[in-house]
């Protein structure tokens, strides 16, 4: 399991992103001492969630010229699996 709390996008702390919780599972197996098969889940649960995110001013289409100050983000990937073979020689 992954968190990350609130944290501050600028300095005066007066714009803060959201929480963000992912929840990731591995499960393995030893085939032989040399071969082992792993199995991965990444955001379990499928949050719709931010990765990153940054404040500042944009404009879109009819908005004032300066801009207007808001969140911006970068979101989590969507669920997904790995399937991994893993050799030792």
């Amino acid at each position: 399991m992954c968190y990350f709390g609130p944290r501050p996008l600028i300095e005066d702390n007066s714009a803060q992103s959201n929480s963000t919780t992912l929840t990731y599972a591995r499960i393995g197996y030893k085939i032989n001492s040399k071969l082992k098969l792993g199995f991965n889940v990444f955001n379990l649960f499928d949050r719709k969630a931010s990765n990153v995110d940054y404040y500042y001013a944009s404009r879109l289409q009819g908005e004032p010229a300066e801009g207007v100050n808001d969140i911006h983000f970068h979101p989590v990937e969507p669920r997904s699996f790995r399937v991994t073979l893993t050799a030792n020689f």
